[in-house]
């Protein structure tokens, strides 16, 4: 299950419990109205929309890629009569350059979204496109998160509310769902073992997943154009989204890049959540630097403190993810004690932000 906030206010303080083009049948996600900030300051936040458009640029190019992979793999298999045996007897070269293609621009995307998440997630008129795209469940998951949309595809099923788009293309293009992946051992590299990965996607699933998260991307852009970043969106997103440390890392700690093939996850398969948790706060840190003229106005120290304690948090996850990636194996017990580190931090972070925005008359928007 992706991330799902839940943000509790109390006083001041902060405390986390932390073809055919098929499309999503969904109406267009309207403008939402705008928040309101008591705040009088007229702090120049323009630096955050620059940052946001900017990265919403890259991730559509990323997201048209997927697209367009993801639709000449669907041709490959229509035009097979999607007998995917007969296609990957006499095609295999062809359909692993296409999947390869589409887990490219698909590894592109997804940390090109987490950069930006930060602001997306925690900006409430944004928040919507979260769910869509990265943080959403499924009908059968439920909670308060599910997404708002079906996927009709190509061949006229209906997918009735199926989780994010991030998670459903994912598990398409890794083969850690049956219901999305096709149905042939499929040996990529011919050792004569079929390992973790090697694994074609169901055609319709990943052609209308990906048209679907470009069009959604597209949308984000658009509604993006259209934000007025103010004091209250800037710190209601540090506030929501620096306290989410016990989550990433609980993810973390049930995915293969802990539990190896015990795992039972189907997402989180292609990144480790650590990269992610990387992005994000790369992310928050071009938030904090908006507003941290404004903390500097009622106690400079602090302000700094602030700024040395976010980077801190992101460096001490990146040494965590260093170390996964030459080659040290972590324990659960180890993800939960790196969990407890990285939410105490966290945790003491957005106490001090929570603070600052009440002794600057700053709406966090619950």
């Amino acid at each position: 299950m992706r991330r799902l906030l839940v943000l509790s206010l109390t006083g001041m303080i902060v405390l986390s419990a932390c073809g055919t083009t098929q499309q999503a049948t969904v109406p267009t996600i309207a403008p939402a109205a705008p928040s309101t900030n008591t705040s009088t300051s007229t702090t120049d936040l323009s630096s955050l929309k620059t940052y946001l458009l900017d990265n919403i640029a890259s991730l559509k190019v990323s997201s048209s890629q997927l697209s367009t992979a993801s639709n000449q793999y669907y041709d490959l298999a229509k035009n097979a009569g999607f007998d995917y045996d007969a296609l990957w007897s006499s095609k295999q070269p062809d359909m692993v350059a296409v999947t390869e293609a589409a887990r490219a621009a698909w590894k592109q995307a997804s940390p090109g979204y987490e950069r930006i998440e930060g602001l997306v997630a925690g900006v409430p008129s944004l928040a919507q496109f979260d769910v869509i795209l990265d943080a959403g469940t499924s009908a059968a998951e439920g909670g308060d998160g599910v997404v708002p949309f079906d996927l009709t595809l190509a061949d006229g099923r209906t997918l009735q509310k199926p989780g994010n788009l991030f998670g459903i293309t994912e598990r398409s293009l890794w083969g850690t769902d049956p219901a999305y992946t096709a149905p042939v051992q499929a040996d990529f590299n011919n050792n004569g073992t079929v390992e973790f990965g090697e694994a074609l996607p169901e055609a319709n699933v990943l052609k209308a997943g990906a048209e679907a998260l470009d069009r959604y991307v597209g949308e984000l852009d658009a509604a993006a154009q259209g934000w007025q970043p103010n004091e209250s969106d800037a710190f209601t997103a540090l506030v929501v989204m620096v306290p989410t440390m016990n989550e990433y890392f609980d993810s973390w700690k049930n995915s293969r890049f802990v539990a190896g093939e015990a795992s039972t996850q189907n997402e989180f398969v292609a990144i480790s959540r650590l990269a992610d948790i990387q992005d994000i706060l790369s992310g928050l840190e071009v938030v904090y630097d908006g507003v941290s003229p404004m903390v500097s106005t009622v106690d400079s120290a602090q302000s700094q403190q602030i700024g040395q304690d976010l980077s801190g948090l992101k460096a001490f996850v990146a040494d965590v993810h260093g170390k996964e990636q030459s080659g040290q194996k972590f324990t659960a017990e180890d993800a939960d004690l790196l969990g407890s580190e990285a939410q105490n931090r966290a945790t003491a972070i957005t106490g001090q932000l929570s603070q600052v925005a009440a002794r600057l008359n700053v709406a966090i928007q619950e």
